[in-house]
């Protein structure tokens, strides 16, 4: 027998060993007597393989449930879901804490350069704000933007303040908060600002006691 021949015979003897499967041409001696109209059946038995992945799942599963069930001390998926939630808020407030910019409002300030203002008014256009201020500002429904009137204050902070939380109860103004980013927010109150003193075609007058920027 050369090499190649034991190589082969040795492969052979392997597979067998998964397997257990019977050498072609010895299926008369595993025939079962069974006769399912003319179709017969080979007592053939499971692969170890399958058997030991079936035994090794029964025994992970005992494992599992006595974790679970019997030693919650040590493993709990409340206490692991509790923790979780846990690290995940300190993992938001330590970022909230390093980029402070991002979150405090107190910090905000309105953009000037003409990418920013390009933006606010995209969003001015695409968020429908011309259907109560007009495409000019100069108000239709809601108050004219371009005077120095205001009902809930001028100023970006305050203008984004209006914009995310929305405006007075029943005047029809939605909160934004949710529905664009803060810096969206701040680009359109920048947009709104970048309008002060311009000239609308059919200025609405005047609403609000509030005046900013001063005159």
């Amino acid at each position: 027998m050369n090499k190649n021949s034991e190589n082969i015979s040795g492969w052979k003897k392997f597979m067998k060993s998964l397997t257990k499967a019977h050498e072609l041409g010895t299926e008369e001696d595993i025939m079962l007597d069974h006769d399912y109209d003319g179709i017969r059946e080979l007592d053939n038995v499971l692969p170890p393989w399958w058997l030991y992945g079936f035994y090794i799942t029964i025994a992970m599963s005992i494992f599992y449930i006595f974790q679970v069930f019997y030693n919650p001390e040590n493993y709990s998926q409340s206490n692991e879901y509790a923790t979780e939630v846990a690290e995940g808020k300190a993992e938001v407030e330590a970022y909230k804490a390093a980029n402070p910019q991002l979150f405090d409002d107190s910090n905000i300030v309105a953009f000037t350069d003409e990418a920013n203002i390009a933006k606010g008014k995209e969003l001015f256009t695409s968020k429908t704000c011309f259907a109560c201020h007009l495409a000019d500002l100069g108000g239709s429904i809601g108050p004219n933007l371009t005077d120095n009137h205001w009902v809930l204050g001028g100023g970006v902070k305050n203008i984004y303040n209006t914009i995310s939380n929305g405006g007075r109860p029943g005047k029809g103004m939605i909160a934004w908060e949710t529905t664009i980013t803060r810096e969206e927010r701040i680009q359109l109150a920048s947009y709104i600002i970048s309008m002060q003193g311009s000239a609308p075609a059919a200025p609405k007058a005047a609403e609000g006691d509030i005046i900013w920027p001063a005159q």
